[in-house]
């Protein structure tokens, strides 16, 4: 028996800032979107356009509160193939939340209060 990776999900409250933030921050686009036929809930699939691993964003209608992330122990982590390029980028969108330079990363934070590691291609 083999298993792969096919998705990660995450709840947020506006999706087209949402979908905007992960566009502008790191070229993700939407791969797929799938409307409740109730209207209770959108997800939105965002793609790499390299890998077949996919972010699934879901929208619940009803909710108004941000999410409780708990101590924000879990994030997402991506690779960038020009990590000082993408390090400015992050600093003008003043996205970036975290850096370890002894280890040579940083994070970012989306609008929803999710980090994302962001590691340079070795």
């Amino acid at each position: 028996m083999k298993f792969s990776f096919d998705h990660n999900n995450i709840n947020v409250l506006d999706l087209e800032k949402s979908v905007k933030f992960y566009k502008e921050a790191l070229g993700f686009v939407e791969t797929r979107r799938f409307n409740a036929t109730d209207d209770s809930f959108t997800l939105i699939f965002l793609g790499d356009e390299t890998t077949n691993h996919k972010l699934e964003l879901t929208c619940l209608k009803d909710r108004t509160e941000g999410y409780n992330l708990g101590e924000n122990e879990f994030h997402l982590a991506v690779v960038t193939d020009d990590f000082e390029e993408a390090y400015l980028h992050h600093k003008k969108m003043r996205c970036i939340c975290f850096e370890n330079k002894p280890m040579g990363i940083y994070f970012i934070m989306d609008p929803d209060g999710y980090w994302i590691e962001i590691i340079p291609r070795k």
